[in-house]
């Protein structure tokens, strides 16, 4: 008895012992996902995560220079591929999920959410939009698609002195549903958000208006165990099924 108490403490130690902790930099788009995700697994794992948002763009730039990330969730593929091309971080790019693009509106907006933007030519023309609302194409994929979703629409030139850029998409969800714009395109995973269902409406874009939305993670730290974990954890069944919820499909398929 007196063994069998020793050796479940043993174990129990040794699962501590090993437990570890990484620092994660990831898309804006990833916030609420995560935020269910990561406790998941730090219950099956036992190791910590500290995880920092923003830009994909901006993440790229920050690693160069060597900020201390371990993992990198990016919201596309080629950021996290031009760090392993430039050495800074450790081959291979995993896919790890293919996000969406919504038209966003609040509640009581003059803008309807039309997937085909067809009103939102209508409302430049009759004056009922002041505010348009993406995240900057230069810096967050989501805005680049969403450059290429109004170029698609023939509305990028005239869209130009009307639209409020946001540093992420995150920031640009924030203006289209504020009020500080009268609409946006942004990610389904944040129209997806609690706090947004209540006070907005969405509809989705199609697929063939922009390139894919598939996101890329990379190891900055190889050495890390927990980082590595939770590259692992985001491939399991626990946590797609999470992140299907917030409107991210398998990559290559739903």
């Amino acid at each position: 008895m007196v063994r069998t108490v020793a050796c479940i403490f043993f174990l129990a130690w040794a699962g501590i012992a090993q437990a570890s902790s990484a620092t994660v930099a990831a898309a804006a788009t990833l916030r609420h996902a995560l935020a269910e995700i990561i406790p998941q697994f730090s219950q099956a794992t036992g190791h910590t995560l500290k995880v920092a948002y923003g830009s994909s763009g901006n993440f790229y730039s920050q690693i160069k220079q060597g900020a201390p990330f371990d993992l990198f969730l990016s919201a596309d593929m080629d950021f996290p591929q031009k760090l392993v091309d430039e050495k800074f971080a450790t081959p291979p790019v995993h896919a790890y999920a293919e996000g969406r693009l919504v038209l966003l509106v609040p509640h009581g907006s003059k803008l309807k959410p039309d997937g085909t933007l067809k009103d939102l030519s209508a409302a430049l023309q009759d004056g009922r939009i002041r505010k348009f609302s993406i995240a900057n194409p230069s810096m967050a994929p989501y805005g680049m698609r969403a450059k290429e979703v109004l170029i698609h629409a023939g509305l990028w030139r005239v869209l130009q002195a009307h639209l409020v850029i946001g540093e992420n998409v995150g920031q640009a969800a924030q203006f289209a549903s504020s009020g500080a714009a009268q609409g946006g395109l942004v990610a389904l995973s944040l129209a997806l958000a609690p706090e947004l269902v209540a006070r907005t409406q969405y509809t989705l874009i199609s697929r063939e208006w922009h390139q894919p939305l598939i996101q890329g993670m990379v190891l900055i730290k190889p050495e890390n165990v927990a980082a590595i974990a939770f590259l692992d954890y985001l491939k399991t069944d626990a946590a797609r099924a999470v992140l299907k919820r917030y409107g991210y499909d398998k990559p290559g398929g739903p």
